[in-house]
């Protein structure tokens, strides 16, 4: 029986990002879905449920930190993994992100293909019991 593609949500206000993650992770074989901000992103991760989300921390209409925030304080979507995607790459923000706000993963921009497919097998794997 073959293996369902995982649904990855790629939340950033930049269109060229989403259409990068989608370039990228369609060739890996993930199903793939984006929103152009942090409110439209909150929407969408309810209503498809994802099971893993790219997100960006720096957007104009509601910032990543408070989509997190947002996820962690929803029953229904808090044990969703997110990996920061951010051009917001200072060591004091990743240690932030992964050991305050325990993020699964934080990549800064730019990254290459194979450092964020790495990181998304990582986490899922982590997430997915054997």
């Amino acid at each position: 029986m073959p293996v369902e593609a995982k649904h990855i949500l790629c939340i950033d206000d930049d269109p060229d990002m989403i259409e990068l993650f989608k370039i990228i992770l369609l060739r890996n074989n993930f199903k793939v879905s984006g929103a152009p901000g942090g409110a439209e992103g909150l929407r969408k991760i309810r209503e498809i449920l994802p099971d893993l989300v790219l997100l960006d921390l720096m957007m104009a209409d509601m910032g990543g930190w408070e989509v997190y925030q947002q996820m962690k304080a929803d029953d229904k979507i808090k044990n969703i993994p997110v990996i920061i995607v951010t051009a917001k790459a200072q060591n004091i923000d990743k240690v932030l992100g992964l050991h305050i706000a325990r993020v699964d993963d934080y990549i800064a921009k730019p990254f290459s293909p194979s450092e964020l497919v790495e990181s998304i097998h990582k986490v899922i794997n982590k997430r997915t019991p054997d």
